[in-house]
């Protein structure tokens, strides 16, 4: 069983110390199945007042700070052991998928209460580009299986939209994307969840980590490494909640660490709160993440 170490530090700089209202961190991956947590240290500076750990409504563990001083520097710094054990996730279910995954999906009546906010769409589509879009996987003289269909589509997005790293706050809208053909993993998440949902599938984006085997940059390595990574989430009834990564072209969760499974992608901030002071006492913001695996597992997979 592979065992990663994650590492995300986030420091914000001031001219003078300033005062801080309440952080909320999302940083402790989602327990599971497939992944497990052996340890979680949050290092944070000055030292909060109060921590306390709490889960959201989609079961996020979400950390909450808040602080009784100023300075003129703010850290929080995440370092996690986790258990990675991904599975093929169909290997089992394709018979069982076959009869029933055709699109557009329907729901058995008892999920369909449950679901019905992760398949109505979030984002406006005026001009019809994101249906235009989807209807070129579509199959007009036969049923359309709903996983070869998924599969293409991530795999469209990956060839044919180029990876763009941006470090603003926020999302393309798909048809901006689908105008500008590139963008950030978060981007070609909305991308794909919002086409997914045009078929009646339910779908979340998710918020977490990539381990990329190669350094950032070389030949083959895979976009998303050395920050915060996002994808979805599909929910078929034969194989639960299945992942897809679009800017990567993946099928599965190999290689990825959940953090966050959301509706929308401002409710997976990965670290939010509040400071009063001038507006030209904030300096500004860096990032460090690393992600590496043990050894002996890092052999396995090269």
């Amino acid at each position: 069983m592979p065992r990663l170490h994650i590492r995300h530090r986030t420091t914000y700089r001031y001219r003078k110390p300033v005062t801080f209202g309440e952080h909320r961190l999302m940083a402790r991956p989602r327990e599971s199945h497939d992944q497990q947590v052996l340890s979680f240290q949050l290092q944070i500076e000055p030292a909060p007042s109060s921590l306390r750990h709490v889960h959201d409504i989609f079961g996020n563990c979400v950390s909450v700070a808040l602080f009784d001083r100023p300075s003129d520097v703010l850290s929080f710094e995440s370092l996690v052991e986790l258990d990675h054990n991904p599975s093929e996730p169909f290997a089992d279910a394709l018979e069982a998928i076959a009869p029933e995954g055709e699109a557009p999906f329907d729901y058995h009546a008892e999920d369909a209460p449950d679901l019905m906010l992760s398949i109505r769409r979030e984002f406006a589509d005026s001009e019809a580009a994101l249906d235009n879009w989807v209807r070129r996987f579509r199959r007009w003289n036969e049923p359309t299986p709903v996983l070869p269909l998924l599969m293409d589509m991530t795999r469209a997005i990956h060839a044919e939209f180029s990876y763009k790293r941006r470090l603003e706050n926020g999302v393309q809208t798909p048809a901006e994307t689908l105008d500008r053909k590139t963008g950030t993993c978060r981007d070609f998440a909305v991308l794909m969840m919002e086409a997914a949902r045009t078929l009646g599938l339910a779908a979340h984006f998710v918020s977490g980590y990539i381990y990329v085997p190669t350094a950032p940059g070389a030949a083959g390595a895979r976009a998303g490494g050395g920050h915060t990574h996002a994808w979805i989430e599909v929910y078929l009834p034969s194989c639960g909640w299945v992942e897809f990564d679009p800017t990567n072209g993946l099928i599965g969760n190999r290689d990825l660490v959940r953090v966050a499974a959301v509706r929308h992608p401002r409710q997976a901030t990965p670290l939010w709160g509040s400071w009063a002071g001038a507006a030209s006492d904030y300096i500004g913001m860096d990032v460090e993440i690393s992600l590496t695996m043990e050894p002996e597992f890092a052999l396995d997979v090269a």
